[in-house]
């Protein structure tokens, strides 16, 4: 019989890599769509979010459960570039749909746009800064003839009102070189000597790509991810067919200097790649044309774990796309990326390749799951595929194609906090995420059990109804026993309250037995 290899990423040890679908959910909007749908492993929906507006680009589901998603308001004043993914407004929003907090960000100066990522509960924002002719001229720019839109970043953090504040920020416009004019400020004579900084007329005109001429949209950074364990940002650009990483461990005073942080380079650019040619060196274009999506590949011990991964729209030529893994060459005594003097970046091209079964030409996304599969989202429009699937280790289809029609999408597994906190509100029984638990079939009602997500207290109340005795077990994911706790019905209401604190944060199980029989139980996620 043939051997069948899987990885329990939900008992958190490796067994060895399988060529069988992953299960999980994936979440995905489609472009021009209201509604957000999430689906599981069988292509069924398990749950939506129905809004009044568009959803501009991309959403994100939080660890609490519910959704962030940006959404389009009033971007007229941006109007002589690519604006289809400008936003203006950032929602959370809770799975009955109501809205925890709202924010917008928009003015004449600034809108927000394309893609947004977690950092931890905040919201981290892609945003365009207007800048006139005379600014960019008096900056070294040469010859611009009308405005343009330098990407910034904004960090959200939630107010407890239903709305959001500014916590960080970083932005293009203070990490720029030039080497046109000696008088003018950011000149380097040497471009080569400065990976750090991004050239000012790197794109511009005459044959620079399309954020040359009166395009406003400059550089169309369209992807952005945060890595927790580094504290670092990579976002992308489509023009500049390029990559960027970033120190977030900044202040936003630090952010926009060029010393400070973790790596002592305050907002300067730690590590690029994709296109030598932008600082100044020859070199293999990785990047040819449009990059989407850069991400970080998880490092829990997943195939490629810490590599970045890109969605490279034309990676192999003739708009044949692919999904690239990139081998950074951090080093972690130094806190930076290391490079050799006068080389560009490493790797020279790229660790390892998947050439895509369907292309697109923009936006779409990609992820590496635990069990090694490969999820795809080649967008639609521009004459993309419009589909979501996902291949085995050896490249082959298992799941999909699913018509999604979205700018992004991904796949979310079954221990990742935020669908165990949408576990009472799946309207499917063809997920098999729950069915270990068997938490979709309840002996006992009425039990309240929050919150799930916790970050260290957990609630249970329930109501004593028939059981005259009820034994509480928690159980970790090595299915170790670590809380046994008779519950005293002595009232109508039972209430108790569990601190785990003194535990490992994970994924746990709670019983409740009766008569040495289980009759409820649930799945619950410790957290930061």
């Amino acid at each position: 019989m043939k051997k069948i290899f899987c990885l329990v990423s939900i008992f958190l040890f490796l067994v060895e890599i399988t060529n069988a679908q992953f299960n999980g959910f994936a979440l995905y909007n489609a472009q021009g769509s209201n509604t957000t749908y999430l689906i599981d492993e069988n292509q069924n929906i398990a749950h939506t979010w129905n809004m009044n507006t568009e959803c501009n680009y991309t959403v994100a589901l939080k660890k609490n459960g519910n959704l962030i998603r940006g959404t389009k308001t009033n971007t007229s004043v941006f109007s002589n570039g690519n604006i289809a993914a400008s936003a203006g407004r950032v929602q959370e929003i809770a799975p009955d749909g109501s809205i925890v907090w709202d924010y917008t960000y928009v003015s004449n100066d600034y809108v927000s746009h394309h893609d947004l990522t977690l950092i931890g509960d905040n919201v981290l924002l892609t945003a365009y800064e207007k800048k006139t002719a005379s600014e960019l001229n008096a900056a070294g720019f040469n010859n611009a003839s009308s405005a343009k839109w330098p990407t910034h970043f904004i960090e959200l953090e939630p107010d407890g009102n239903g709305g959001a504040n500014i916590v960080w920020e970083w932005h293009i416009w203070d990490h720029l070189c030039q080497d046109v004019d000696p008088n003018k400020p950011n000149y380097v004579s040497n471009i080569s000597e400065h990976p750090e900084l991004i050239d000012i007329n790197m794109i511009s005109g005459g044959g620079g790509g399309p954020g040359g001429g009166n395009n406003g949209d400059w550089f169309h950074v369209n992807g952005v991810d945060y890595n927790e364990e580094l504290d670092q940002i990579v976002f992308s650009s489509r023009f500049a067919s390029e990559i960027y990483i970033i120190d977030h461990s900044t202040s936003t005073a630090e952010a926009a200097s060029h010393s400070g942080g973790n790596s002592g380079m305050g907002g300067d650019i730690l590590y690029r790649w994709g296109n030598p040619s932008n600082y100044g060196f020859f070199g293999l274009q990785v990047i040819p044309n449009a990059v989407h999506d850069p991400r970080w590949i998880p490092n829990d011990g997943r195939p490629y774990g810490g590599f970045l991964q890109i969605f490279n729209n034309s990676g192999n030529g003739n708009n044949q796309s692919t999904v690239d893994g990139i081998d950074t060459p951090w080093d972690p005594v130094t806190n930076t990326y290391i490079r050799n003097s006068g080389q560009a970046f490493e790797p020279f091209s790229y660790s390892n390749r998947y050439q895509c079964a369907y292309s697109a030409n923009g936006q779409s996304a990609s992820d590496r799951m635990s069990n090694g599969n490969i999820f795809v989202n080649a967008s639609g429009g521009q004459g993309g595929a419009g589909v979501m699937y996902e291949v085995d280790t050896f490249g082959n289809i298992i799941w999909g194609p699913y018509n999604a029609d979205s700018q992004k999408g991904f796949r979310y597994e079954c221990d990742y906090p935020g669908i165990i906190a949408l576990e009472p509100y799946i309207n499917t029984a063809t997920t098999s995420c729950f069915d270990h638990t068997s938490l979709n079939t309840y002996v006992l009602e009425n039990v309240l059990i929050f919150p799930n997500p916790t970050n260290y207290q957990l609630n249970i109340v329930l109501e004593n109804l028939q059981y005259n005795y009820l034994k509480l077990e928690i159980y970790n994911v090595f299915g170790q026993k670590i809380i046994s706790k008779v519950l005293e019905n002595d009232s109508d209401i039972i209430s108790k309250k569990i601190d785990l604190s003194s535990y490992n944060k994970g994924i746990y199980f709670v019983n409740l037995i009766s008569n040495d029989q289980i009759v409820l139980s649930r799945m619950v996620s410790y957290v930061d």
